[in-house]
């Protein structure tokens, strides 16, 4: 047992976290603090506000997930930061901050892709996973259908060619009245309406059988909630949020299906914020079964931004021999792979 602790800091969004993570699956404590009650004010992420609430909540986040491990700098073996994708000015205050804390205590310091972090989260959960296995990463920015060959090492086979699935959900929840942040909103009142009350459209992508469009799906509801506008007819928010999500989801599992039934692997995990949406969940455990595939998910509070996931990346970084030097800046289109 090596015992490799690592401090891992995200801050690509609105949420400033910190965890120690100790060989890439042992979380020893996972900070996360939240800007979701400010944002809703204003309907969504305000990069301003929250470059601002990053630098006043890093420290305290740092220092309690330090505390809560019961270690101190002098315990920590490297460091892990979030260097894109993601809103610049966030991702340069974790960057900045890791960059200082490596330079003070000569620890290696390890950028990690958000996205990779995403799907690393997986290791943490199922103790027992490792590569190959095909990936669905569904977020607000990300909806990308990824073959993780080995620890670090990603083919994608198919990504969304206009809106995230997470950005269709806040962009319809914001149409229904739901408002910010859309996801979970949506999974919510979907329980109480009925999926079949409307048919959304699935798009399907001629040249690419792996890749997703969701943004003909938006439109389709817009359209449908302006028309009962325009003939003064009442609109089922629930019924409208049921069918929208069904119409996700089905799009999800059948590119998902199709792809591990064509290269033929038998391990299938998801990660990313909309991974943790009540109904995807449930398809893909259903479809799994079905079909004698491993099914594997991260508990909730890992699917969403968080360190614990960056911490798990960071190490197989780590082990390959991977370190970053003071040059390391964010790169808020980072894309899945690069480096």
């Amino acid at each position: 047992m090596q015992n490799i602790k690592i401090l891992a800091i995200e801050s690509s969004c609105d949420e400033t976290a910190a965890a120690v993570v100790v060989d890439g699956r042992e979380v020893l404590s996972n900070v996360i603090s939240s800007q979701i009650d400010i944002h809703t004010l204003y309907g969504g992420v305000v990069p301003e506000i929250a470059s601002r609430k990053h630098i006043e909540n890093i420290n305290p986040v740092i220092e309690k997930a330090l505390s809560d491990a019961n270690l101190t700098l002098d315990d920590i073996d490297a460091i892990g930061v979030t260097y894109g994708p993601g809103l610049v000015g966030a991702l340069l205050v974790g960057v900045a901050e890791a960059k200082a804390i490596s330079f003070a205590k000569d620890i290696p310091l390890i950028g990690v892709h958000h996205i990779e972090g995403h799907i690393c989260a997986n290791y943490i959960d199922n103790k027992e996973l490792e590569p190959p296995f095909i990936c669905l990463v569904v977020s607000g920015g990300h909806t990308h259908l990824v073959v993780v060959k080995d620890y670090g090492e990603y083919e994608i086979l198919g990504k969304t060619r206009d809106d995230a699935a997470g950005e269709a959900f806040d962009k319809v929840a914001r149409a229904i009245g739901l408002g910010y942040p859309g996801g979970p909103k949506i999974d919510k009142v979907s329980v109480e309406g009925n999926p079949e009350a409307y048919t959304f459209p699935r798009a399907k992508i001629t040249d690419s059988v792996y890749d997703f469009s969701f943004s003909g799906l938006k439109s389709a509801v817009l359209n449908q909630i302006n028309g009962a506008q325009m003939k003064g007819e009442e609109i089922n928010v629930a019924d409208i949020a049921a069918s929208f999500q069904k119409a996700v989801v089905d799009s999800l599992v059948t590119r998902a299906m199709t792809a591990l039934e064509e290269t033929g692997f038998k391990k299938f995990a998801i990660a990313g914020g909309v991974a943790s949406n009540t109904a995807v969940r449930k398809a893909f455990t259903e479809e799994c079964a079905k079909k004698n595939i491993e099914f594997y998910c991260p508990s909730k509070i890992l699917c969403t931004d968080n360190a614990a996931m960056i911490g798990a990346a960071a190490y197989y970084e780590y082990e390959k021999g991977v370190r970053s030097d003071y040059h390391l800046n964010a790169i808020p289109n980072l894309k899945l792979g690069e480096r």
